[in-house]
């Protein structure tokens, strides 16, 4: 009988272990110098992460003062279900749809930016694929852009760090 329990315990013991929250991207952060020419994560150099149990929230600063523009601002659903974005942008509003899924400890934000084919007027589209992941006091966004209109694919990587 006390195999059986042992082996019980050691049963809920494990389930514990390999049952853990997703870690909390929240925060006020601030990238690291980047090298010139490198996109980043297309967040901009300071973003502000909110996070609760069913979406992550990112918001950044593009347009300057005196462009009376808000924060850009992004939400995506923890339980991978697709969210749609509008911003205004150059010559109009652009749409982009996202789904967020955990990989383990990392959350890859996968979001799909449609546009129109300039040499032959028909619909295109370039992937962009953030994976955030959090290393000691640091905020790690690696970012896959596939290539577009035949272009090389590129990756990058930035490393924000927590603000007071």
């Amino acid at each position: 009988m006390s195999a059986v329990r042992t082996l019980l315990l050691l049963l809920v013991s494990l389930t514990a272990v390999s049952v853990q929250a997703p870690p909390d991207f929240s925060g006020k952060w601030a990238a690291e110098g980047a090298p010139a020419g490198d996109m980043g994560s297309g967040w901009g150099p300071a973003i502000t992460v909110t996070q609760d149990a069913s979406r992550l929230t990112v918001e950044y600063a593009f347009f300057g003062r005196g462009d009376m523009q808000p924060p850009l601002r992004f939400v995506y659903a923890l339980d991978g279900s697709e969210t749609k974005s509008t911003v205004m942008m150059g010559r109009g509003m652009q749409d982009q749809t996202s789904r967020a899924a955990w990989q383990g400890s990392a959350l890859a934000i996968t979001t799909i930016h449609p546009f129109t084919d300039p040499q032959t007027g028909k619909p295109a589209a370039v992937e962009v694929k953030r994976t955030l992941t959090l290393d000691g006091g640091s905020l790690v966004v690696e970012t896959v852009r596939s290539g577009v209109l035949g272009g090389p694919p590129s990756t990058s990587r930035t490393i924000y760090k927590k603000q007071p």
